[in-house]
């Protein structure tokens, strides 16, 4: 059964939903797109890294080994061999200092020179949160800007800031489609919760124009395809929502059996 809800689904921005939506999204965006542009066009799948120094506090054990010597273990015997080596003084345990992020984006590149067309992005928290996270996407969307290079960015996701734009748009989500040959001037798609995903236009060479992309019929196939409803109503969405559109989502799920 596809998502219960009009437009993008508030409970697919949970924590440990989301970076899996994120992976299946993109991917489902990329055929849709590659059906309307091949061969004339390559629809490549990249990916940003993020490397996150972990605080103490949250650093956890990699694990225990599968061998191990408990402390205290009796001795087997007498040890005879020249190359007997003393116990250690002291016992540790490994703990990750570092966790790697990688999301997925979209490249549309010329089909002959391979030369980058457009970028599409969809954000995630660590593209919207101030710190090094952000200032790594945004040196990235400027060098976008920079350049002949069309740039979609895709956000749906109520939470955290949004990427700069003047005026910023109002609604609970946003499109932002910026081609290279109008710039500084973008196009905006802001979004309430209540409202349909639209279908947006993914510019290409000029002579080309552009092709559509269905934001709810690609949410719709990658909720249907990762059985979401067996398993995400259980929590609330991340962020809340406010207590109308909470009495609102309550009556979306109650009249799907969701």
């Amino acid at each position: 059964m596809s998502s219960p809800f009009p437009g993008m689904n508030p409970f697919l921005e949970q924590e440990d939903v989301w970076s899996d939506f994120h992976g299946r999204f993109i991917p489902a965006a990329a055929e849709e797109i590659g059906k309307q542009v091949r061969p004339a066009y390559i629809v490549k799948i990249d990916r940003n890294v993020y490397v996150h120094e972990l605080p103490e506090g949250e650093r956890r054990l990699l694990g225990r080994p599968d061998i191990y010597v408990a402390e205290g273990a009796k001795e087997a015997g007498p040890v005879t061999s020249s190359s007997a080596t003393l116990a250690a003084p002291a016992r540790a345990q490994l703990v990750p200092l570092t966790i790697t992020e990688r999301q997925g984006f979209i490249e549309i590149r010329d089909g002959v020179n391979r030369s980058l067309i457009t970028a599409i992005e969809l954000l995630s928290p660590a593209n919207k949160e101030h710190g090094s996270d952000r200032d790594q996407y945004l040196a990235k969307r400027n060098r976008y800007l920079d350049t002949g290079v069309h740039l979609v960015e895709i956000d749906l996701l109520r939470g955290g800031p949004r990427l700069p734009l003047h005026p910023p748009p109002k609604g609970d989500y946003c499109v932002m489609v910026s081609r290279a040959e109008e710039r500084p001037n973008v196009d905006c798609w802001p979004i309430r919760l209540r409202d349909a995903l639209p279908a947006i236009p993914i510019p290409l060479r000029a002579a080309d124009g552009s092709v559509p992309l269905n934001l709810q019929a690609v949410v719709h196939r990658v909720y249907d395809a990762a059985g979401y409803g067996d398993y995400i109503y259980k929590f609330d969405p991340n962020p809340r929502l406010s207590p109308d559109d909470q009495r609102w989502a309550a009556g979306v799920l109650k009249d799907h059996g969701a």
